[in-house]
């Protein structure tokens, strides 16, 4: 009798053990879809922005050929080579979100660039964050 007894309760752990293990992996992957799903929505919502805003200059695929960039002596940036030039927080690394958002909200004038690219310090927060967004998925 203590043998089934014993057998059963390793049995029952073994099988807690398992069942523990499963709702870990389906919540993680759960997690993952839901990540997932909100950068795909940031994406679409900085594309919109990007078309709004950007396209005039940087092309409506960001390779920085736009209708107005046949104009200009000094070319937008390509988005798609990820080339970014400025290091505007001073960490040593050109071309991070903070870059990025800095650029946006203030322009390149401030930090050595063209007086050409606009500051574009009325987008909110989360606005600037798709609109990053949206440029990181253009990276080839």
């Amino acid at each position: 009798w203590m043998t089934s007894r014993g057998s059963a309760m390793r049995s029952n752990r073994y099988f807690n053990i398992k069942l523990t293990t499963g709702l870990v992996v389906v919540a993680v992957m759960f997690w993952g879809s839901l990540q997932a799903m909100a950068e795909s929505e940031m994406i679409t919502s900085g594309a919109a922005l990007f078309s709004a805003n950007c396209q005039t200059c940087h092309g409506p695929d960001g390779n920085g050929n736009g209708p107005v960039a046949e104009t200009m002596i000094l070319k937008p940036r390509d988005f798609a080579l990820a080339a970014f030039k400025f290091d505007t927080d001073a960490d040593w690394e050109r071309g991070t979100d903070t870059d990025l958002e800095n650029v946006i909200k203030q322009g390149t004038a401030v930090f050595g660039g063209s007086y050409l690219m606009p500051v574009w310090n009325h987008l909110s927060d989360d606005e600037v964050t798709s609109l990053i967004a949206y440029i990181r998925s253009l990276e080839k």
